[in-house]
């Protein structure tokens, strides 16, 4: 039988091929340069707000955290009572233990900062799930932002870029940017109304931004949390105030007589609290639910310890929690990416670029 006759087909064309190829290339490249802001250089960017980072610490600094770069690593765990899981399905809520590891600091880019830099301290935390989710979550000890949106914050860190002059920020500079931006004036406020605890471990640390929990019902609210300390509050002293690392050494000292606790404490939002406004405290008559102790044992260096490789992005999160409607969370997170990346390869290229740091700051 004879076969079927096939067209021949028609000739390659080559230069055509190569056309798409190339466009194909075009388009990656342009997506990746506009998500790097080449092509947008007035657009806000990850890249941008990173690298104010780095101008407002003065000098370079590699191989540490872009902010936050001041720290300790701390170890312990969660013992949940059970009473969080009315809120969120999330593994971490039914009762049981739960390996923490985590990391205080004071904000800014320079590890060699005087404690009393900033009256904000900060405490991240990651959750190690046991079926093998995490919840990273990074904290300030103040309950509300000093501003509301990604601009706004990048805004307030160029007004806070040093003068080369003097080696410091303009003060004209930055009461300019306050005055233009009112949504500033609560932080302002509670920062003056309540002075800096004297200790890591008097201070309560809260959530800053709202997040979504979801019970195993299907039942979704929004909510923010702190975690309140056992240890009574006092505020720092002047002798403190003339020290430059006395948080890491206190912290150490309190250790030694045993770990310290906080209790996690959930705020349910009602219907019209602001869920996208990290500068907006929620009324203190909201539901508030204890879900369990922070227990705190030990401290190691950030150069060696456990949370030195960690990136403490907020949007890490287990299946129960979600990310807000805020638009700091993924700012945070883009920001948080980069600073890794920088700090990392820095750290892969340099593996010894710690131990220059002297042994008071608990770098």
């Amino acid at each position: 039988m004879a076969k079927p006759s096939v067209p021949n087909p028609a000739p390659a064309c080559v230069p055509c091929r190569l056309a798409v190829i190339g466009a194909a290339v075009l388009v990656l490249a342009g997506g990746f340069a506009y998500t790097a802001g080449w092509l947008t250089p007035a657009r806000l960017t990850a890249p941008r707000i990173v690298n104010t980072f780095e101008s407002v610490a003065g000098q370079p600094h590699p191989g540490y955290r872009r902010n936050h770069a001041k720290g300790l690593c701390i170890e312990g765990y969660f013992d949940s009572n059970g009473e969080g899981a009315a809120l969120s399905s999330a593994e971490v809520f039914p009762a049981g233990r739960t390996p923490v590891t985590g990391r205080f600091a004071v904000p800014g880019g320079n590890p060699s900062a005087p404690d009393t830099s900033s009256p904000v301290r900060s405490l991240a935390l990651l959750f190690q799930l046991q079926n093998g989710e995490q919840w990273r979550t990074g904290m300030n000890s103040t309950p509300v932002f000093a501003v509301h949106t990604p601009e706004q914050f990048y805004q307030q860190l160029s007004a806070a870029k040093p003068d080369p002059a003097t080696g410091k920020p303009d003060p004209a500079k930055l009461k300019a940017f306050y005055a233009a931006n009112p949504e500033t004036q609560p932080f302002q406020a509670w920062v003056k109304a309540h002075p800096p605890s004297s200790s890591l471990a008097n201070a309560a640390y809260y959530s800053i931004n709202a997040f979504r929990f979801t019970d195993a019902a299907g039942n979704t609210r929004a909510v923010r949390w702190a975690m309140v300390p056992e240890t009574p509050y006092a505020p720092i002293t002047d002798a403190e105030k003339a020290e430059k690392n006395f948080l890491g050494a206190d912290l150490d000292q309190r250790l030694q007589n045993g770990p310290l606790r906080w209790h996690l404490i959930l705020t349910v939002a009602k219907p019209g609290d602001p869920t996208d406004d990290a500068t907006l405290q929620w009324p203190d008559d909201r539901q508030h639910i204890d879900a369990g102790t922070l227990v705190i044992d030990h401290t190691t260096s950030q150069a060696n310890g456990t949370c030195r490789d960690v990136n403490f992005d907020p949007t890490i999160l287990p299946a129960g929690i979600e990310p807000s409607d805020d638009p700091l969370l993924a700012a945070r997170s883009a920001a948080y990416a980069l600073s890794y990346q920088r700090r990392t390869r820095e750290e892969a290229l340099h593996p010894a670029i710690h131990q220059t740091q002297t042994n008071g700051d608990h770098s």
